[in-house]
């Protein structure tokens, strides 16, 4: 056998576990240094509906694998009441999580089930390794089909809690019971 048939082969064997790496490895490449500028998202409303009454966010949209993959990387800020919002075609299986290489800011992070509840909410703290394998994932313990970065914290300002209803232009907040707006 060839090397380049090995190498074609190699890779079609290790291609369905590209598909289990946290988000962030994908954007380790040349492609996504620091003097890369990341590409301009699509930017929508969202409300986070709870007992606290509706929290209104402008939030960024990462829809495709490349903009998942960069996600909040190489920033210094986040605006107040500004976020990402992660959409995914299908569920997300609860071993895909998410991590903080090359993510300067603190965040937190709400897995939004099917239905568009708020399934979990997790803190995750930037990863300073050199290395985006030595960086923890934060997974949640359930399938999930979106999820929204926001500062560390802002969740817990707003009163958002896990079970609270997430609505956003085009999908999400299909939630029975949510407050009408």
């Amino acid at each position: 056998m060839n090397a380049t048939r090995r190498q074609l082969l190699l890779g079609l064997a290790l291609l369905p576990a590209a598909s289990l790496l946290p988000r962030a490895l994908t954007a380790a490449g040349p492609e996504s240094g620091p003097d890369v500028q990341p590409e301009t998202l699509e930017t929508v409303p969202l409300v986070i509906h709870g007992e606290q009454g509706p929290q209104r966010l402008e939030v960024e949209v990462a829809r495709t694998i490349p903009q998942r993959s960069r996600g909040l990387m190489e920033r210094d800020q986040l605006a107040e009441r500004a976020g990402m919002l992660f959409l995914y075609d299908r569920p997300q299986s609860s071993r895909n999580g998410f991590w903080m290489y090359r993510t300067r800011i603190p965040l937190d992070i709400a897995f939004i089930d099917e239905a568009g509840r708020i399934a979990e909410i997790h803190r995750m703290e930037p990863c300073t390794a050199s290395r985006p394998g030595e960086c923890p994932v934060t997974r949640p313990a359930v399938p999930y089909r979106a999820a929204l970065e926001v500062n560390a914290g802002a969740f817990e300002a707003m009163g958002v809690v896990a079970g609270d209803c997430v609505s956003w232009p085009g999908g999400g907040g299909l939630c029975a019971g949510a407050p009408a707006e």
